[in-house]
């Protein structure tokens, strides 16, 4: 890959300026570096284009025809898996932090992408080049907040680096793909992780104090697939919160502007994709794309116990009776709310037609949210699939 200089002319905006995406800015990173040069272009909120980028990455967009690849994108294969040694303190088993250290053990990267914990708050992410196994151990457990990960973009173009692991979500991966040409790499491996629903710090804190009953003691939380929140505290203790105990009126607007127009649930553009959505409890859902994927997946097959993919139930009617619901901010009393989550939990959608359940929830919100907001960008920013998904469902006409 050959570099390009014209970019190295631009600044990095100052922090707390403009950005080009206005409320839409997910706050990736791009627009503190150089590369801002491309930003009209790499941008997932000024410019979407992952069928394109989908060619590039994989040799081939999504057969819209086919549901799996419909809802999940591009893949070779996909499988539940989890460590037969979890690593302590991963908020899973700890799969994405092991192929990571594999890959600077093994000499296939130089440097590994990631986000630490900055020292003085446990939620506010600092994106580093981790260079050795021990600095991407600091780096494991999910950062809900928005997280500029394309910060760092100049400093591996000054590092040297020419094979680079990248970890992150949808909206900072196409950035990246639309730039990484221009960084110097003769080779780049995207571990990608599903991405919903992230908040600004304020927002993250309201979250927790509206939700949980100890939110100085969270460690990290997920909206899981028996329909709670699981939040897990600094002595090991889990709370579950029911979804439909949260109060909608008042988190409606605690999620990032961005994130209420993104339709990447599944990172589409990463090679490997690990996250918990499509697996069964205590297991993560893993998502091959393409031959570098598989290239990744390789390195830690033998330290992972495996299972196929299933899909259980009928999402349909649960997400047309959340589309009403969450538009006019509906709250069960929590008595309420733990008896519906004990049924769902028992009749409901599991497995793949659980990842479907949540996209479409995702999708049809999303999708309103965008239609609302910005009128203009409905057309041109919701992608070919997330239209045919959403066109399932019969939406408020308002």
């Amino acid at each position: 890959m050959s570099v390009v200089s014209s970019h190295h002319k631009a600044k990095g905006l100052k922090p707390n300026s403009p950005r080009p995406a206005k409320a839409l800015c997910s706050e990736c990173g791009l627009c503190d570096t150089h590369y801002i040069h491309y930003v009209k272009e790499a941008c997932a909120f000024l410019n979407e284009q992952i069928a394109a980028l989908e060619a590039e990455a994989h040799g081939k967009s999504r057969d819209l025809t086919q549901e799996d690849d419909l809802y999940f994108g591009v893949h070779q294969e996909m499988m539940a898996a989890r460590n037969k040694e979890p690593i302590e303190g991963a908020q899973w088993t700890g799969i994405v932090s092991s192929i990571a250290c594999e890959m600077l053990t093994q000499g296939k990267v130089e440097g590994v992408v990631c986000v630490q914990n900055h020292p003085d708050d446990r939620f506010q992410p600092m994106p580093i080049i981790a260079r050795t196994p021990e600095e991407v151990l600091a780096a494991r457990v999910n950062k809900p907040t928005l997280s500029p990960n394309l910060s760092i973009l100049e400093q591996v173009e000054q590092s040297g680096f020419k094979r680079l692991l990248a970890i992150g979500v949808g909206c900072q991966i196409q950035a990246l793909r639309s730039v990484q040409d221009k960084i110097g790499l003769e080779k780049l491996y995207v571990l990608g992780t599903p991405c919903v629903d992230n908040v600004t710090r304020e927002g993250l804190q309201k979250f927790l104090e509206t939700t949980s009953k100890s939110p100085e003691t969270v460690v990290h939380y997920e909206f899981m697939q028996d329909f709670r929140v699981h939040f897990k505290h600094e002595d090991g203790s889990i709370e579950k919160v029911p979804f439909f105990g949260l109060n909608t009126k008042k988190l409606k607007d605690v999620f990032a502007p961005s994130c209420m127009s993104c339709f990447d649930y599944v990172n589409s553009l990463a090679d490997l994709v690990v996250g918990y959505m499509g697996a069964p409890f205590q297991y993560q859902w893993l998502v091959v794309r393409n031959d570098i994927g598989k290239e990744m997946l390789n390195l830690v097959a033998d330290q992972l116990e495996t299972q196929p993919v299933s899909s259980q139930g009928n999402r349909k009617a649960a997400v047309q009776q959340s589309i009403p619901a969450y538009d006019q901010g509906v709250t069960l009393p929590m008595w309420a709310a733990k008896l519906m989550g004990v049924v769902i939990e028992k009749i409901g959608p599991k497995g793949l037609e659980y990842a479907r359940f949540s996209i479409d929830s995702h999708f049809t919100r999303n999708y309103l949210y965008v239609k609302r907001n910005y009128p203009e960008k409905l057309e041109d920013h919701v992608p070919e699939f997330a239209k045919r998904i959403v066109e399932q469902y019969e939406l408020p006409t308002d």
